[in-house]
């Protein structure tokens, strides 16, 4: 077991994917993301479309890992040997043993192609068995069917929602469903089960 340090450059990969941390240049590998794909931010809070949705998106994950809040990742995809997404760890308690995990976006030619089952395996495995968490929490739109059944398939247990916690971009404000994974539960079967569908 490691103490996590948020000045670590931590690498997490196998065979389908590499996860390293975000920077301030990969502007230049995401922006496209942004200019040509704004339908993937429908239902985020923070919203990156064009590119200086995508500059203020990359600005507002590095000041919460500056803040030592948040540990954004970028995904690069083996298989097409192309930038696919992002993705981080947030309110991050260290002293609790507890994280969320989210702000997760694919570009749409990398949807459904399993990479999520791979990056949400290295990330799980790196929060549960080398950093120590006990809880790792999910949360999403209540609408977003996609993202909650892509949850749901990699072991998440709901816990209920959250009435109108937070603003929407949009106006309005946004019920949010909440998830989460054990450290027992990981244990159990989840790791085994997840590790099971990347094969």
């Amino acid at each position: 077991m490691q103490a996590f340090d948020f000045t670590t450059d931590y690498i997490l990969e196998d065979e389908r994917v590499l996860l390293r941390p975000l920077r301030a240049e990969d502007l230049e590998q995401l922006s496209h993301f942004g200019m040509e794909e704004p339908e993937i931010w429908r239902f985020s809070l923070v919203r990156a479309g064009g590119e200086e949705g995508m500059r203020r998106y990359l600005d507002i994950a590095l000041a919460g890992k500056a803040d030592k809040k948040e540990y954004p990742f970028i995904v690069f995809d083996k298989k097409t040997q192309k930038y696919a997404g992002s993705t981080r760890f947030y309110d991050i308690q260290l002293s609790n043993q507890t994280l969320q995990l989210g702000y997760t976006w694919y570009g749409k030619a990398f949807q459904g192609t399993g990479l999520n089952r791979h990056c949400k395996f290295l990330l799980l495995q790196f929060a549960f068995d080398e950093i120590g968490m006990l809880r790792v929490e999910f949360r999403a739109d209540k609408n977003n069917a996609r993202s909650i059944a892509a949850m749901k398939a990699i072991g998440c247990k709901e816990e209920g929602i959250l009435r109108q916690n937070v603003p929407n971009p949009d106006g309005g404000r946004r019920d949010s469903i909440v998830l989460s994974i054990l450290k027992s539960e990981w244990d159990d079967n989840v790791r085994d089960t997840l590790r099971n569908k990347l094969t």
